[in-house]
């Protein structure tokens, strides 16, 4: 299954690392693809993920979740 999600705040390579090592977290991704100038958290899992569940993750690496 793949989801793409839109975050804001990233600025830098290191903002990019953040979210991605936090949403790799989550139970159940496989991959997580960030594309800085667009903000575009592209997500990777074996099952269907709440949503809730990256919002979490990305709002804990200190990012704000936009949504789909």
């Amino acid at each position: 299954m793949e989801s793409t999600y839109t975050v804001t705040g990233m600025t830098c390579a290191h903002c990019v690392a953040s979210v991605s090592e936090e949403v790799r977290a989550v139970d159940g991704v496989t991959d997580v693809v960030v594309d800085l100038p667009t903000g575009a958290v592209t997500v990777t899992s074996s099952r269907v993920l709440e949503d809730a569940r990256i919002r979490a993750a990305v709002e804990e690496a200190g990012y704000t979740f936009a949504g789909k």
